[in-house]
This record gives structure tokens, sequence and C-alpha cells, in this order.
């Protein structure tokens, strides 16, 4: 089953439809992403269960699902109870959500240049019921540089970034943990999703996943023109 055949009638049969096109492959993902249900983070409900990405204003777009479910598969070995996860242009703060479930005891970060969108995302998940997570300090969301991290955090176990960089930022892997993972598109017009690596060492490692097409990580001021 081909990732854009995977569009379902409600948040449950779009989760099943991944996991049977093998692009979830764990129960943990699967319950992840059954527990937050994509209708509280998009703009037109009636389209919240398509296998798309869509716009959420502002020039940015929530991915589609099936892209948000090859990130967590790909980061899942640094998930964990109280891990720290980073998770660059957060948007409408679903993928925050999901990481939220899969960290128990521990910090999700999620940082925008947009602080429309920052608002609208903390609107969002007190709608799914994770106000407390958010007054608990479980879930943070500020505005900022995406390309700059978000030092005071740091480090993190997992780094997420939600638009593609021309090249990866240093400060993004200088606020990877020793083991770290971050997942990262990369590039302009041939964009590849790069899963880069710091062993305990520090040492980095680079390696291409799969092609993709993701919206540029830029400042606020050009994504508000379109680009």
């Amino acid at each position: 089953m081909a990732a854009w055949r995977c569009s379902g009638r409600t948040n449950a049969d779009l989760v099943a439809n991944m996991h049977t096109a093998r692009i979830i492959t764990t129960d943990k993902v699967d319950q992840a992403m059954t527990k937050v249900d994509r209708i509280n983070y998009v703009m037109h409900k009636s389209e919240a269960y398509e296998d798309s990405p869509q716009p959420i204003g502002h020039g940015a777009t929530i991915s589609a699902p099936h892209m948000h479910a090859h990130a967590i598969e790909h980061l899942l070995d640094y998930l964990g109870p109280g891990k720290r996860v980073l998770d660059v242009g957060s948007g409408s703060g679903y993928l925050c959500a999901v990481l939220h479930h899969l960290v128990p005891d521990g910090v999700v970060v999620g940082i925008d240049h947009i602080p429309e969108l920052v608002d609208w995302s903390k609107g969002n998940l007190r709608q799914d019921g994770l106000g407390s997570a958010l007054d608990k300090g479980e879930i943070v969301l500020v505005t900022c540089d995406g390309r700059q991290g978000y030092s005071d955090l740091a480090q993190y176990d997992a780094i997420h970034v939600g638009a593609a960089a021309p090249t990866i930022p240093q400060q993004l892997v200088d606020q990877l943990k020793s083991p770290g993972r971050m997942f990262i598109p990369v590039g302009t017009f041939a964009q590849q999703i790069m899963q880069v690596d710091k062993d305990e060492n520090g040492k980095v490692t680079r390696k291409n996943l799969m092609g993709v097409m993701y919206v540029p990580l830029t400042d606020a001021e050009r994504q508000q023109r379109g680009y």
C-alpha cells in the first residue's frame, strides 16, 4: 500500500492503514499516534485524516501523517522515559503531542519562528487534553529561529526538523546528546531526509534515508511572504 493511500475516515483508520502499509512498524508508535487525534491540529477539519501535507497558514504546513510516522520510527530508539526531544518547526503542535506520549516524565520542546503558530499550537494541545503537560513544562513551545535550536533546554536525545535546510545547521548538531539522533530534510531542489547520529564519544555520522519535498527552513519574514 503506497503512503498516499493511507488516508482514512477516522484517526484510527489512518493509523491502521499506515500500520498495514508497514510505515508504522512498532506498537509504541501505533499507540502514540492513536492517542493524538489529528483533527485537533489541522485548519480544514474535513481533511484531517488525509495522508497528505496541509497548509496551516503563514506559509507553513503540517506534514503528511506518513512522514510523521517515518520520523518517529527512525527516532524511536532515542525516545523513552525521561528523554528530551526537540521539534524544530513545530507548527500545529501535532508532533509534539505524539512525542509527549513517547517520553513519559521527559520533555518535548517545540520551536517555531511564527508567534501566531506557537499560540495556535498551544490552543490545539489544550483542546487535545494536554493542557496539564504544557502547565507542568512537559511540553514547552517557544518562538525562535529553529535553525539555531533552543540552547536553554539542550541537550536533546532526539531532534526532529520539519522543514528542509540547505545544509545541516551546526547548532542543532551541537545540541544533540551523545548518543543522540536527528531526523532532518536537507537540500534545496533535491532534498533528502538525513539521519544524523552522534555516538557516545561525540562522533557524528550521516545517512541518507529517502528523497522528499519539504518547505524550506528559513526565517519568519521570508516564510510569511512565500519564500
